[in-house]
């Protein structure tokens, strides 16, 4: 039987460029070669879409040097790769994509409605919910019709912003310091800043707009950082792991505590007070059903010291990197990483449009 061409994305243009390309390489690790065919496409930080020859090279970042182009085509009746060097073009039938782009312009519905255009099954969430889930405003809208406790929130917009007095003091009016300022579609914990007074909350401000025109300030919840992954959809019925917990090196997690401060720690199954874990669990399973979450996410939550679960975010594409949770969180219950890897092709090509 002929092997199925599977095309794997990296890199990107969001501030999570980095990140993806360490998810890749663990992710391109796992992959049956005996079954599939690869084709590695990295998106370099400008938005130029290039063919990387391997693993290694991704590993090193020598795979920006490329000069062979490979994009893909959105034309149906093609579902193709178009590779082109040095002024010749040929096509290359991919069967399907595994988008590993963390962020925006991969991560958000942007990449999933490319390959809706083009026909070609994918990895992960459709359209909709990876756009909703980006977006942490959007998402906070969503999870407020469940009942489910999140951290209290004010949307500021860049028009708000143009009066900043106002815009603070209505801050200020609502929460007491410290404060959480986030862009609204960032991941990895980009451009997020505690803020602890009006001088800092103005620095924070400027600093998350540098990521988005979108802004969440929110209250500061005291617990532990407790993360969910989530399998599952279509005729797979959606199941959720076990928990892990975050100890950040640093005062959060913020995106130098995860992926390059060594003191910052994973532990799976903490103990945690009375049924929290098993709340957090049915929570990350109604929130990802709640924005028609498909194939894959990792859902993020506060515990705070009496129990009480509160939720954070939601990423549709998690970190596969060396210390990313959803992997361990899987292999804790006993699906290592080449096993959740098939599956999560197995439910790609088995997508309901």
């Amino acid at each position: 039987m002929a092997k199925q061409t599977i095309a794997v994305l990296f890199g990107g243009q969001s501030s999570e460029h980095e990140v993806s390309c360490m998810s890749a390489a663990n992710v391109i690790d796992q992959i049956d070669r005996a079954k599939y065919d690869l084709i590695l496409v990295g998106i370099t930080q400008q938005g130029h879409w290039v063919k990387a020859n391997s693993v290694d090279d991704i590993r090193s970042g020598k795979w920006r040097e490329s000069r062979v182009g490979a994009v893909l085509s959105p034309d149906a009746a093609e579902k193709c790769l178009i590779i082109h060097e040095s002024g010749s073009m040929i096509k290359v039938k991919v069967d399907m994509v595994f988008p590993v782009l963390h962020g925006l312009w991969g991560e958000d519905g942007t990449v999933q409605g490319l390959c809706r255009l083009a026909e070609i099954p994918y990895v992960g969430c459709g359209v909709a919910a990876s756009a909703v889930c980006m977006d942490k405003g959007f998402t906070k809208q969503i999870v407020a019709h469940l009942g489910i406790r999140q951290a209290a929130w004010e949307l500021i917009t860049s028009q708000d912003m143009q009066d900043m007095v106002k815009v603070m003091n209505r801050v200020e009016s609502r929460f007491s310091y410290p404060v959480f300022v986030k862009p609204c579609n960032a991941g990895s914990s980009c451009g997020v800043v505690k803020a602890h007074d009006r001088d800092e909350l103005a620095v924070a401000f400027r600093e998350a707009a540098h990521y988005d025109r979108r802004i969440l300030v929110e209250e500061t919840i005291v617990g532990r950082e407790i993360e969910c992954a989530v399998l599952g959809g279509g005729e797979m019925p959606v199941q959720a792991s076990g928990v892990g917990e975050i100890l950040a090196a640093a005062d959060f997690y913020d995106y130098e505590a995860k992926y390059f401060n060594a003191e910052s720690k994973t532990v799976v199954d903490p103990e945690l007070p009375g049924d929290s874990a098993e709340r957090v669990r049915e929570a990350a399973v109604r929130i990802f059903n709640a924005v028609d979450g498909y194939g894959l996410s990792r859902v993020d939550f506060f515990v705070t010291a009496e129990g009480e679960v509160v939720f954070n975010e939601i990423n549709t594409m998690p970190g596969f990197t060396a210390i990313s949770m959803y992997p361990m969180l899987w292999e804790a219950r006993g699906l290592g990483k080449k096993e959740l890897i098939q599956t999560v092709i197995d439910l790609g090509f088995a997508r309901e449009n």
